[in-house]
């Protein structure tokens, strides 16, 4: 179990590795981002204030300012401070409490018992840490806000569509648990009964391995998406290999089609499925992003008054030639 304090369901803000812009979930135990709250107090009352006492001297809030200044990756706390505040005026005033509860919920349900000792370690009360969802939330509405999708996205989206589906998924830990399987199934066994009594998947005695998909739904493995699509109803796939992207481990499953269904020639009967996967497209897309975050940088006029954070934005901020411009240059 993955015991993050990190909302499953927002997206991950962009940080710079090597040159590329790669999405990632914020941790929020990395010492960088406790460093961002010490700067963040700092910031707000920079004065030499006494912060820590001990016998022959003290530290100032200024000493511990300009440390924490020099840490490697202050930049990217810098950024991320500047990116998330920008967002949460612009957009945080559009959330209402109950979405906010929402996430906070769903956080606190997927840790369990873990999730007080995860909170206290991140430094948080149940207040700070709703006011840090609300920061993720409305940079997630921000992004959402700036997608675009204009006909000929949805058309090509609609070239690779398959509406709804009705499945039974039976998932195996190896190639020969998933042969016996099969085996049983060609000797009658049934496939509820044998979900429920060999399907590694954590729900599947209460739902019998029972799965309802189309081709945008992320938590179903592309491989399965494939091949569960070609079956007819009542049809049992044969052995399924997917990898999975996070532990990029193998993973067997056999599928039984329940309900199929053909998505026809009109598309308008479709639009919200296909504008719902095109926006989580856009808000995976690292490119998406930073032009997006670019945009709200220029639009909210930033100015970097402090020397030392002087290039922490200029990722975003850097114009970039068109590809005219390059060309004409390369030669």
């Amino acid at each position: 179990m993955n015991h993050s304090l990190v909302p499953n369901s927002l997206p991950a803000f962009t940080k710079k590795f090597g040159g590329h812009y790669s999405v990632k979930k914020t941790s929020l135990f990395l010492p960088i981002f406790i460093s961002l709250f010490f700067l963040a107090a700092c910031t707000a009352n920079p004065e030499n204030q006494t912060a820590i006492s001990f016998k022959g001297g003290t530290i100032s809030e200024k000493d511990i300012f300009n440390h924490l200044k020099k840490i490697q990756g202050a930049d990217a706390a810098v950024q991320q401070l500047v990116v998330y505040q920008i967002f949460d005026n612009k957009y945080g005033a559009t959330l209402s409490t109950k979405e906010i509860d929402a996430e906070f919920d769903k956080t606190k349900d997927s840790l369990g018992d873990y999730f007080e000792a995860q909170l206290k370690q991140a430094g948080f009360t149940e207040k700070t840490f709703k006011e840090e969802i609300r920061q993720q939330l409305a940079y997630k509405k921000g992004l959402e806000k700036n997608v675009e999708l204009k006909d000929e996205d949805l058309q090509k989206l609609w070239a690779s569509f398959h509406p709804e589906v009705k499945t039974q998924l039976i998932q195996l830990r190896s190639e020969t648990d998933a042969n016996e399987v099969k085996k049983a199934l060609a000797a009658d066994g049934d496939f509820s009964e044998l979900a429920k009594e060999k399907s590694i998947e954590p729900n599947v005695k209460n739902d019998e391995g029972k799965k309802t998909f189309d081709s945008g739904t992320e938590t179903i493995a592309n491989e399965v998406k494939d091949a569960s699509f070609k079956l007819k109803d009542g049809e049992v796939s044969n052995l399924i290999t997917a990898t999975n992207p996070k532990t990029m481990a193998k993973e067997y499953y056999l599928v039984k089609m329940l309900k199929n269904q053909d998505k026809g020639t009109d598309k308008s009967h479709y639009l919200d499925e296909l504008k719902e996967i095109g926006t989580k497209a856009k808000l995976a897309d690292p490119e998406f992003i930073k032009a997006t975050i670019s945009k709200e940088l220029k639009n909210a006029n930033v100015k970097i008054k402090d020397e030392d954070f002087e290039n922490s934005l200029q990722s975003f901020t850097k114009e970039v030639p068109d590809k005219e411009e390059t060309t004409a240059t390369k030669k």
